[in-house]
């Protein structure tokens, strides 16, 4: 442990002593993220290149890596580079200039993650309306007992999704791969909410339902993972968002199936959770198009089929040696630092390795953030919610549908505010109005006299208005930051862990709500999650760390910034900055230096007061 603790250290420190070009502009940023392949010459690199063209069966594209390392090398000013062909200086231009070019196989393979995520939706709605007719149909209405016995029907899936499908995804992906990895998942997935519909006691749902959570969290450990690790930097968030978005489309055709079967009387409950066997059989027929993940092919030694496997993702050749070869020098850097040789060592350095235990803390925070802040109560009891307040099952079927709706609707405009704004400040903006607004639904419920609307219409409108600052922040941002944090050799036994975190919790949120319901009251229980939504953004400030528009490698050196002075900076320097800007508007105080940024960041000197510094990093 001391050699290795020592090795880490020492690849830390080297992080910081990369050179940087002279023709570089200097960033006045704390610590800050430079390219390993400065710290060779230019025909150093290319010899490099050349070589690891020829030791890896790909000797026919030797000089096309020599040209993309030095790209790599400079991304920024790759005008310059030597040798490069007209028509890759065209590609680079025009994927500098368009933001979201890239190749049919690229949007195919992402879109396809995206109906991935709708299977969870749709379960979890599908349980949604069942639960206002299987409890009659297995004579387990009313308080005490019964109660938990729904509740646990409801939960099953996220206990099982938490502790145990989360944790085979590493054997899973190691044997199989991504693809295969998906693959069993889906038919999984498309098996079991058949068979779910079938029943005949709720002991046969509930061990239905057991199995199905096995694959619901197996599938969530690994889609996201393989979404990001196809995606480009500049839009990976976006991208990876698909996640999101296509959970709570699923979510809103859930709904929809609902509402369609409302009318087929004793079975309808059943139709409701069998119905969300269509978006994983998509899944599960649509994944054997789709190329392999690079970085899984690489991490297994197939360095030729990683590269062709890039050749598809990417838009030009000259892009996908780029991206592949810079992705290859991290990753020989993290084997150094991080060699976890087996699961239970790559899961012992999620807590005991600094810069991977740091983007654990941020990864749980995202997830257990989700659950903090009261979603799932409306996502899984919003027909339940809407009769306590007054409306029939058909109007609740239709309210929630509306609830549906409005996620899709604003998770929307998210794709495109991740990339810019950030996942941590879209976090820390949107959880407050959540608490103020579910506290307000809470509220509402105690209105008890006057006209049918005026009872109901607040109720619903401060829940919409939750469930659009959630869409806009805690939703998307939770599985995609979580996907991205971890290195390369860590990343399935870290996601495994925070998707435990997260399925876990929402089982128990499942289990609880009915019962709480019960004892606290709806005002009573939404104002304890109020309360929660307080505590996330806290945790969020302390914890989670800005990783917009860097590549997955570059994070390694993002997580090297010890918490202790991530805090400080955040609370001494940030935060008061923020607060005289713009809520007070008193614009003449200069902008401090951000505490981690890209080497390649261009700023403003009216930001700078102090002397720019590049402090080495500590591995504490």
């Amino acid at each position: 442990m001391a050699e290795k603790a020592k090795a880490q250290e020492a690849h830390l420190e080297n992080r910081n002593d990369y050179v940087n070009d002279d023709n570089e502009k200097s960033s006045t940023a704390i610590h800050v993220i430079h390219n390993p392949l400065k710290r060779e010459s230019p025909e150093q690199v290319v010899a490099d290149a050349h070589a690891f063209a020829n030791n890896h069966n790909l000797g026919e594209y030797a000089d096309l890596f020599g040209r993309a390392a030095l790209v790599a090398r400079d991304q920024k000013h790759f005008q310059n580079v030597p040798n490069l062909l007209p028509e890759e200086i065209a590609a680079l231009q025009y994927e500098r200039d368009h933001k979201w070019h890239g190749p049919k196989m690229l949007w195919y393979s992402i879109v396809l993650c995206a109906v991935g995520a709708a299977t969870q939706g749709w379960d979890q709605t599908g349980s949604n309306g069942a639960n206002l007719s299987f409890p009659q149909e297995f004579n387990i209405t009313g308080e005490g007992a019964n109660e938990w016995k729904v509740g646990a029907v409801n939960a099953i899936i996220f206990l099982t999704a938490g502790l145990i499908g989360a944790f085979i995804t590493d054997p899973l992906n190691h044997y199989f791969g991504r693809r295969g990895e998906i693959f069993i998942t889906a038919a999984c997935l498309t098996a079991t909410p058949i068979a779910s519909g079938f029943a005949k006691s709720w002991q046969t749902l509930f061990a239905i339902r057991f199995v199905m959570g096995i694959g619901i969290g197996a599938k969530n450990a690994t889609v996201p993972i393989f979404s990001a690790e196809l995606a480009p930097a500049r839009v990976r968030g976006a991208l990876t968002m698909f996640w999101q978005l296509w959970v709570v489309a699923g979510i809103f055709l859930g709904f929809c199936a609902n509402v369609i079967v409302k009318d087929t009387g004793r079975i309808s409950w059943r139709l409701q959770l069998g119905s969300a066997f269509i978006p994983a059989f998509i899944l599960m027929i649509g994944i054997y198009f789709t190329p392999e993940s690079p970085r899984w092919l690489m991490k297994h030694k197939k360095y030729d089929k990683a590269f062709r496997s890039f050749l598809k993702l990417r838009a030009h050749p000259i892009i996908a040696a780029r991206d592949y070869y810079y992705s290859y020098i991290i990753y020989t850097e993290e084997q150094a630092a991080y060699p976890g040789s087996n699961y239970f060592t790559r899961m012992r350095d999620c807590f005991t390795v600094p810069r991977i235990r740091r983007a654990n803390y941020g990864a749980s925070t995202a997830m257990l953030a989700q659950q903090m802040c009261g979603i799932n109560i409306i996502s899984f009891y919003s027909s339940t919610i809407f009769t306590d307040v007054g409306y029939t099952d058909v109007q609740a079927l239709y309210a929630s549908l509306g609830y549906g709706a409005i996620q899709v609707v604003f998770t929307i405009p998210t794709l495109f505010m991740i990339d810019v704004f950030g996942r941590r400040r879209l976090c820390l903006i949107t959880f407050p109005f959540m608490c103020v607004f579910l506290l307000a639904a809470g509220l509402s419920v105690l209105k008890t006299t006057g006209s049918q609307a005026s009872r109901i219409g607040p109720v619903v409108l401060f829940i919409y208005l939750f469930t659009i600052a959630y869409s806009l922040g805690e939703g998307p941002v939770a599985f995609q930051y979580s996907a991205e944090v971890f290195p390369t050799i860590q990343r399935e036994q870290g996601m495994a862990f925070v998707v435990f975190i997260n399925n876990f919790f929402a089982g128990v949120l499942s289990i609880t709500f009915p019962r709480m319901r019960s004892v606290m009251t709806t005002t009573g229980a939404f104002g304890f999650y109020a309360g929660l939504n307080l505590i996330a953004w806290f945790m969020v400030f302390c914890f989670i760390r800005e990783t917009k528009q860097l590549t997955l490698e570059e994070l390694d050196q993002v997580f090297s910034v010890p918490t202790s002075e991530y805090i400080k900076y955040e609370a001494t320097v940030s935060a008061p900055w923020f607060w005289k800007r713009y809520l007070f508007f008193q614009k003449q105080h200069p902008k401090p230096p951000a505490i981690i940024a890209s080497a390649d960041t261009d700023y403003s000197p009216k930001y700078s007061e102090t002397p720019p510094r590049t402090a080495p990093v500590s591995a504490a």
